[in-house]
């Protein structure tokens, strides 16, 4: 079991190779991989803006295979503490 956590930011899951890398990393349970649905949705959105070649459809296949990927992945009841952080 992994002994640390990393939450991936949009920022991080745009890049199609930085991606991959990571989620091959958390996949080995080198740590725990953590996102919410927000941040998932921004890098997506940013990505269709910027690549207009994809589709929502390529982009949202890939959002469900890595939460399939990733037990327990997806951070959620989090929004009331963002004003403590």
């Amino acid at each position: 079991m992994a002994s640390f956590t990393a939450v991936f930011d949009a920022c991080v899951l745009y890049p199609a190779h930085l991606r991959d890398l990571l989620m091959s990393v958390a996949m080995r349970d080198q740590f725990r991989a953590k996102w919410t649905v927000e941040i998932q949705k921004e890098w997506v959105n940013n990505l269709l803006e910027n690549r207009p070649d994809l589709k929502v459809e390529q982009l949202q296949w890939t959002v469900e295979q890595m939460n399939k990927a990733v037990p327990d992945c997806l951070v959620e009841n989090y929004e009331e503490i963002i004003d403590s952080l």
